[in-house]
């Protein structure tokens, strides 16, 4: 059966951070991400200036007026859902957030992944990133591409009952190490700094001649179970996937 329709809603950042961090439906449902998927989209309008029409998932708003002067109004019922299929060199591509212009063609796109736990599979996710950014600027050379990923920041020590179902406890009643993002000390799980390691190389592509290899913007965040707020010291300063940052990267492009 089809799972039914959610349509995007106004959201806040932290709202969308809450639901990840403590997801109430199944991982394969997308429940956990698919707040995040509706914030970016919301931003894009608000933020970004573009057309509600022109973005999937739809934004909760109306638009009013005429030439350059435009009123945009909260509007729930305008509100849409689903992925948007882009048609890539070497593949099609459902797409979480994405711009497309009439005549044009799709602009700009915002990809966004999630792990709650079994950090060492990301290594998956590095080759997942790179043949994504790939296929779709094939396609589209001129093609604005963002990637968000978003880590649970568990931490090592005593794994909680409210956690259970959600992380692994080993015998000792403790995270498993599979799943520790934190260590006691306060330092990154190496999987996790690996992973940060190969994204940095992916990031920062210039024009359309550039590497396509490479994405427009890109970010990694850590979100703290206990306040569901992105960890302001991880990335270190200067590294290119504050997520601070992204947006303005996306704009800059």
């Amino acid at each position: 059966m089809a799972e039914p329709a959610h349509p995007c809603q106004w959201i806040s950042l932290s709202d969308a951070l809450r639901a990840f961090v403590y997801p109430t439906g199944p991982h394969q449902s997308q429940a956990h991400i698919r707040p995040l998927h509706w914030y970016a989209a919301c931003r894009l309008v608000v933020e970004g200036g573009f057309h509600p029409d022109e973005i999937t998932p739809r934004p909760p708003f109306a638009v009013s007026g005429r030439g350059r002067r435009l009123l945009l109004t909260l509007n729930p019922d305008r509100g849409g859902s689903g992925e948007r299929t882009i048609l890539g060199g070497l593949k099609t591509k459902d797409v979480d957030v994405a711009v497309a212009k009439p005549e044009v063609g799709p602009c700009l796109v915002v990809s966004i992944k999630g792990t709650l736990k079994a950090f060492r599979n990301l290594t998956n996710r590095m080759e997942e990133a790179v043949g994504d950014c790939t296929n779709l600027h094939i396609a589209y050379p001129n093609l604005v591409y963002g990637f968000f990923h978003v880590l649970r920041a568990n931490k090592e020590g005593p794994c909680r009952d409210e956690d259970l179902g959600l992380l692994t406890r080993d015998r000792h009643g403790r995270v498993a190490t599979s799943d520790v993002a934190l260590r006691m000390d306060g330092g990154v799980a190496e999987p996790i700094r690996r992973y940060h390691r190969v994204l940095r190389g992916l990031t920062g592509r210039l024009g359309i001649r550039n590497d396509f290899t490479r994405y427009e913007a890109l970010a990694l965040a850590m979100v703290h179970p206990s306040t569901a707020s992105i960890a302001s010291d991880w990335p270190p300063n200067g590294s290119p996937l504050r997520f601070g940052d992204f947006f303005r990267r996306i704009y800059r492009e």
